[in-house]
Parts: structure tokens; sequence; C-alpha cells
């Protein structure tokens, strides 16, 4: 058999070296170029909005159209090494001009997106959420209407009731924009609403009143609904209460107003006299449950109402209500307060 022919190993020794200069100039070029912020001029941050389910050249296709990265073939090669091309996510991004492609890559593989603010204001309902929602591009109104009333998803989140009307807590929030989803926005609501009623110790109700959480919930939004001013919430919390306890109707306009499909802004005789669900001066007790996402001022003055026997109150037409102990009181506010208006 013939002899293998042995290399010399000076000669192996000259390869090794050769090959690693040769890995070193490989590492060097690529490391240069991932720390490098390209392109060059200087410009402020660019908001880059990447689709889902796009495949890496499509990605970096959008990159170098938006002028984040240059057109070079070391970007994919640096993904590649990386092990990213697979990975990158879905979203809006926020990069500084220039900035280097190691930190393209990092943010899109950790998926370091932009948030944007959402407010939810104090006595929104699903409707006007739904409507704030769509007209910042949050989503549709029909998706987001779909989710709060799906009751599959409302037993996802642990909760037994037929809408999610009054656990959208009121609130500004911080969200990625990405595919239109409504539920992850949801939930964050439903959860802050959670956090919220364990934190005032509304989740155990108020069992002197026959009100559980859901009870709560219900009376803080007619609160809510009721006035704008801060110091007359526990008040209104304590004529509802008192009424609800003695058994008297609670007789309040803003649960009229939510069972109405009509209404055009102007309570008539004939709606206090449209029998509905919230029509709570023809039904006792509590409407069937919230008719609006009641802020936390709310939920407290139900849970810590004002001391007294108040039983009625009246507009002054001034935002604020005068508040009365009897029926003879009450009346007579009503008289000096609402028909000497209208008579003037």
């Amino acid at each position: 058999m013939p002899a293998k022919m042995q290399i010399p190993r000076n000669l192996r020794d000259r390869a090794a070296g050769i090959l690693a200069l040769l890995v070193l100039a490989f590492a060097g070029w690529i490391g240069v170029y991932a720390f490098t912020p390209g392109p060059e001029r200087p410009e402020p941050e660019r908001l880059v909005r990447i689709p889902a389910n796009l495949p890496f050249p499509a990605i970096r296709e959008i990159l170098v159209d938006q002028g984040v990265i240059r057109a070079d073939r070391r970007f994919s090669l640096l993904a590649r090494l990386m092990l990213v091309t697979t990975s990158l996510r879905a979203g809006e991004y926020s990069f500084p001009v220039p900035v280097p492609p190691y930190r393209v890559l990092r943010d899109l593989y950790l998926g370091s997106k932009l948030q944007h603010p959402l407010t939810i204001p104090e006595g929104a309902n699903l409707r006007q959420i739904a409507a704030i929602l769509a007209r910042d591009d949050w989503t549709s109104e029909a998706a987001f209407l779909a989710a709060v009333t799906d009751p599959d998803f409302i037993r996802q989140l642990g909760l037994k009731v037929p809408t999610l009307e009054g656990y959208l807590f009121p609130e500004t929030y911080l969200f990625e924009r990405g595919n239109r989803d409504p539920h992850p926005i949801i939930r964050a609501m439903v959860e802050q609403t959670e956090k919220v009623l364990a934190d005032t110790g509304a989740d155990k109700g108020l069992p002197q009143y026959g009100l559980d959480a859901y009870g709560v919930l219900t009376l803080a939004s007619i609160v809510e609904k009721e006035t704008g001013l801060g110091l007359e919430r526990p008040l209104i919390a304590r004529v509802f209460l008192n009424r609800l306890q003695c058994g008297m109707r609670l007789q309040t306009d803003p649960t009229v107003i939510y069972g109405l499909s009509d209404f055009d802004g102007n309570l008539t005789k004939k709606d206090l006299q449209t029998p509905t669900p919230y029509n709570t001066y023809m039904v006792a007790g509590l409407p069937p449950g919230p008719i609006a996402s009641p802020g936390l001022a709310a939920i407290q003055a139900v849970m810590a109402p004002a001391p007294g026997d108040y039983y009625y109150f009246v507009s002054k037409n001034d935002g604020s209500h005068y508040f009365s102990k009897t029926l003879n009181e009450h009346n007579r506010a009503v008289d000096r307060y609402q028909k000497r208006h209208r008579g003037r």
C-alpha cells in the first residue's frame, strides 16, 4: 500500500495561522460593521412599522427604504451570525439615525417597540370606549364590542358577568401598536380594575347593603355619572346606599339613559316611563350591571360614603347638588333650584 503523504509540520502551522488571521479579519470586518452607526447623515428618530409574518428579506428592505440601515449584504450576514433571521418581531419601532446595525437587530429580536398613550376617561361606557379606540386606530369598533361581549373571553378573564361594562378601568395606558387586536388592551384594563377593587376592599363587596363586588362596581358607575365634583361623590353614594337599605327606588337618570337605544340627549317624561331593566324609576334596586367605567374616586365613595340620613338630591344648575334628608325638604329644593330656573 502506498504510504500516506505527510504534510510538513511547518506547513500545517502556517495554514492554521493563515486561517486564524482570516477568521480574525472576518470577525473584525463584521464587528466594525455591526457597531458602526449608519447611514452617516444624522436625522431625527425614525418610526418604522414592521407588519406581522414578514420574512427577513422583506424586513431588511423596509429598514433600507426607511433609511435606518444601508443596503449592505453584511446586515443579512450579521443577522445569520446572531441567529435572529426568523425571530424578528412585528410592531412599531423608534430608531435614532444613525444607528448601529447590531442595535437594530437586537431591538427587533427583543421586541423593544414604541409605546403610545391611550387614555380612557372616567364615566365612559363600552360604546364610547370603542369609539375612542377606533378613532385612534387601535382596533375597530366591531372587533372591540365583539370582544367585550364574548362569553369565552370573559370567562378566560376569570369573570362571571354578561359583558365587561364597568371593568375597563379609566386611566392612561401605554400600549404597543401591532395587529389591532383588542384583547391585550382589554385584558390590561380589566386587570387594573381588579387591582383597584382589591386595593379599596371593593372586591369583598358591602355585605351590610347586600352588595358583592359587581354590585359595588355597578353603584360606583352610577355615582360616577351623577356628578363630576369629587367632594359630592361620597354624598351621592350615601343617598343611594340609604335608598337601597330601606327599599326605595334609586330613581337616577343616568341608568334610564343607559337603557335607551335611541336617546337624543333630551331626557323626557316618556323616557322615564319607558320600561327597561335600567329604568330605576320603575325597577327596584340596582340595574343589572354597571352603566360606565367608574374611576377610583367613585369606587372609594361607595366604599366610604359620607355620613348622614340623606335620601334626595337635586341639581343646583351650577354643577353641584343640594342634598336633603326628607321629601318636604327635597320638594322645597326642587322648587328653589328647578322650577324657578325653568321659569326664568
